[in-house]
């Protein structure tokens, strides 16, 4: 196993920057972020450029990393590819499409996106969409020596009253989307808020985790007595703000690093647990987010074997 982060924390930083940063602080694995370059939306940033990449820019990128001998693990575009707009959906899908052949040409082994969801259907028909969507991804992804990897984030603020908005969120969704050739981006921070146990959801699907992300959650019980399960109704102007709790660094939170490191070790993963920095008492400049990254290595570097 390697211990690596997530480069959409650093949006401002190039690629190169990163890699050196990432090496000089021990981290052994980057998953870097490839969205397209258009947009402002928070915790998306784009390092690699796949649309224009060709393969001596897949050369150069994969000297980058050689020279301080880290792995380029994933190729990250996080998006809704079940937008309730066609052609939203299409420019999705073919980004998608893209990261798919970026990553074949990197030799990189996943690319990591979401199922998402069109909010105006109830689940049943989004499953059915699903299983119109995906296959030709997937089949492009195989075809390619590729894996497509879902994370489980619930992307809650999708949803006009913060009801999951990727469908991806429980172990009875994860037995659905494997049934589509499909792998888990598995991250335990989302179960806790959901109630799911993340060390017992996980034990029996290692095998299906072809990649992993650590971040951690904050819960406050006494706000949850006051919102409720779906967060603040009345008042929340911020979508993402449920009210009752809160990313954290891996080791500020509630999530048992020990026992689930241990659970994927046991369950046979020897892939990448990589961070994904969106803690609010940690970011807002470089240098807290940086930080945070340092806290989120001294956490789990103990844990994993060198």
């Amino acid at each position: 196993m390697k211990l690596g982060f997530l480069t959409a924390c650093l949006p401002g930083r190039s690629l190169a920057e990163i890699v050196g940063w990432a090496a000089t602080n021990g981290f052994e694995a980057l998953e870097v972020a490839a969205w397209p370059a258009l947009g402002d939306r928070p915790f998306t940033a784009s390092h690699i450029d796949v649309d224009d990449l060709d393969r001596g820019g897949a050369e150069r990128i994969l000297a980058l990393f050689d020279r301080p001998g880290l792995t380029l693990s994933s190729l990250a575009f996080y998006d809704n590819n079940l937008h309730p707009d066609p052609d939203e959906r299409a420019a999705i899908n073919r980004h998608v499409q893209a990261c798919i052949d970026a990553a074949a040409l990197l030799g990189c082994p996943t690319v990591g996106t979401f199922l998402g969801r069109d909010p105006g259907k109830p689940v049943a028909e989004n499953l059915r969409e699903a299983e119109k969507v995906f296959p030709p991804l997937v089949d492009r992804a195989g075809e390619r020596g590729v894996k497509l990897i879902i994370e489980n984030c619930v992307m809650e603020g999708w949803h006009p009253d913060g009801y999951p908005g990727n469908l991806a969120y429980s172990p009875e969704l994860w037995e659905w989307m494997f049934s589509l050739g499909l792998y888990l981006n598995y991250d335990p921070s989302h179960l806790v808020w959901m109630g799911i146990d993340p060390v017992a959801a996980l034990r029996p699907y290692v095998d299906r985790v072809a990649h992993a992300q650590a971040k951690d959650i904050e819960l406050f019980p006494e706000k949850r007595t006051r919102y409720g399960w779906p967060g603040r109704a009345v008042e929340r102007p911020d979508a993402w703000d449920v009210g009752w709790w809160r990313y954290r660094v891996p080791g500020l939170g509630q999530v048992d690093w020990r026992r689930l490191v241990d659970t994927l070790y046991e369950g046979g993963f020897d892939g990448v647990l990589s961070v994904e920095h969106e803690d609010p008492v940690w970011g807002g400049t470089e240098e807290r987010i940086e930080t945070g990254l340092r806290v989120a290595h001294r956490t789990l570097r103990p844990l994993i074997v060198a």
